[in-house]
């Protein structure tokens, strides 16, 4: 690399974390659109879980894309001026590296999507997602073997461009296609805020189990639940809404039934779960839609909540 070794190397390690960060978060978003628009019911997706990967993939990609163009553009302008060897050892040594990863991917998947099919799992949606895989490695790895390959360095090399061109058109492509899947800022604050709620409302059912057991009745208001807590270092804003303050609603409707009541934001993610696929919330989670929502409460040691179930 003549006189340019330190400065060169930054850029080519710098351009190889960029391009596998570039590489791996493209196919997550990918992915993640493949199972939000193809329904496969040996598929459950966790909505929470991929929403947060999703956010992740999203910024990963707005930072690294842009690293990653401007330092291969940076290399090859450094390679067409000659101030940039090009049969240097660094650059062989990475450029082969990033052809190893490549290939080991590509085999990888091609031996995923064979013990998928033996195991009986094969859908639709793997295939499409190994293809996913494929044209991403082979995008890179045909590139990068070009450009290892090539005897001279023009000023005007075709491929580069058309390279560089397709790739920044697929990025951008799956860039803003993400939009369109990912809770907004303000929606993503609000399920938050309702997650508090959520967990304020289990506090509160806690509670008044509590109470149950040291009273063998129910509290009849949250007047009466609150002075038993008093002395107990209880936080009022359990009973309340986190961010309008508003009282979660205890309404006592017989001997051992009672409900909590509060208004939600947003729709839960299970009850977005259960309008794509069938699953029902059997094991206790409160699901609710976006507004008004009265759940019925547990009394977790009574003998007839077998029965009640």
């Amino acid at each position: 690399m003549k006189n340019n070794n330190p400065k060169y190397a930054f850029y080519y390690l710098l351009s190889l974390v960029a391009l596998i960060f570039m590489a791996i978060f493209s196919a997550v978003i990918v992915f993640h659109i493949i199972d939000k628009s193809i329904y496969d019911a040996l598929s459950m997706v966790d909505s929470y879980n991929n929403q947060s990967l999703l956010r992740f993939a999203i910024s990963a990609l707005l930072i690294s894309s842009p690293v990653f163009f401007v330092c291969a553009n940076i290399i090859n302008q450094g390679l067409k001026r000659g101030i940039l060897d090009k049969d240097s050892l660094l650059r062989n040594w990475l450029t082969y590296f990033i052809l190893a990863v490549s290939a080991v991917v590509i085999l990888g998947s091609i031996i995923g999507v064979i013990n998928d099919f033996l195991s009986g799992e094969m859908t639709f949606k793997s295939i499409l997602k190994l293809l996913v895989v494929i044209l991403i490695s082979a995008l890179v790895f045909s590139f990068y073997l070009y450009d290892i390959k090539r005897e001279k360095i023009s000023k005007k090399d075709n491929v580069i461009r058309i390279f560089f061109g397709i790739s920044l058109v697929l990025v951008t492509a799956i860039f803003v296609s993400a939009w369109f899947f990912v809770d907004s800022p303000k929606v993503a604050r609000e399920r938050k805020v309702d997650n508090i709620l959520l967990n304020n409302i289990y506090s509160m059912e806690s509670y008044i189990n509590n109470y149950y057991d040291e009273n063998a009745t129910l509290p009849e208001d949250l007047v009466v639940l609150k002075e038993n807590l008093m002395g107990n270092n209880f936080d009022d804003k359990i009973f309340r809404d986190p961010l309008t303050n508003q009282e979660i609603e205890y309404n006592k409707k017989g001997d051992k039934d009672f409900e909590l009541c509060a208004n939600f934001r947003t729709d839960s993610y299970e009850s977005e779960r259960n309008r794509s696929y069938p699953v029902y919330m059997n094991d206790g989670t409160k699901v609710y839609v976006k507004g008004w929502n009265c759940f019925e409460g547990n009394l977790w040691n009574d003998d007839n909540l077998i029965e009640k179930r």
